[in-house]
């Protein structure tokens, strides 16, 4: 039958396999590294694959292809909800971090408490749409300022949801993600703490592209971090 369905350009392919995870119904799969559509009668057509591409190699397309098998589907996922998968990638899955109160214990004897609030945190893994984001204080971070600014976890995570990427060593563009996120959640505000070499404002230029393109005005601003730790004014 002649339907809608899923493409998979291999080229722009990065293996990120965020697409395979944001994939219900188990269509796509990874094969030597590039995700690739498997089962085409597990694909349902609707795309929720699409906008977790972070490199926009997936699309639609209207061809000869085995029609929707939604009771296979239903098998298949109840076949893999009574089974662990040991080489399987539980890590993407989102889910929301409950944090007790940090201990008033003085400095000396306090224990370092994590305020990450959600997980994953890596941009490119991050769905678009979490319950988390419902009224979020955003964070976006170059991942080296968490190990350049000691007390990164409580002057900067706090109450915000995080977000971590590096664009030199990514290499891709992170502003079609984040304006999806921006777009389709009720964001409160918006902070870029990035580094202070010039790769790194490849990440606080696809922040202001994505707010920019998602028409949305939020209050954000940019910290700035030097290489010796230092907060630059």
């Amino acid at each position: 039958m002649k339907r809608k369905i899923i493409k998979i350009d291999e080229e722009k392919c990065n293996g990120c396999s965020a697409c395979a995870t944001a994939c219900h119904e188990g269509a796509i799969e990874m094969v030597n590294g590039k995700a690739k559509l498997a089962k085409e009668d597990f694909c349902d057509g609707f795309g929720d694959c699409l906008p977790v591409c972070p490199t926009g190699a997936i699309s639609f397309e209207e061809r000869e292809a085995a029609a929707y098998d939604e009771r296979a589907v239903n098998e298949a996922k109840m076949k893999k909800q009574l089974k662990t998968h040991p080489c399987g990638c539980p890590g993407t899955s989102a889910k929301t971090i409950e944090r007790k109160p940090v201990s008033s214990c003085p400095p000396s004897t306090q224990s370092v408490s994590s305020r990450l609030r959600q997980w994953p945190c890596q941009i490119k893994l991050v769905p678009t749409n979490a319950p988390y984001f419902d009224n979020a204080h955003l964070l976006i971070a170059a991942d080296c300022t968490a190990y350049a600014y000691g007390n990164f976890h409580n002057d900067f995570i706090g109450n915000k949801i995080t977000l971590i990427g590096c664009p030199k060593l990514d290499a891709v563009d992170y502003s079609e993600k984040l304006t999806a996120i921006i777009s389709g959640n009720d964001i409160k505000s918006v902070t870029v703490v990035r580094m202070e070499v010039p790769c790194c404002g490849g990440i606080e230029h696809a922040v202001k592209k994505a707010l920019m393109d998602s028409g949305k005005f939020i209050p954000w601003q940019v910290i700035t971090i030097s290489t010796d730790g230092r907060i630059i004014e």
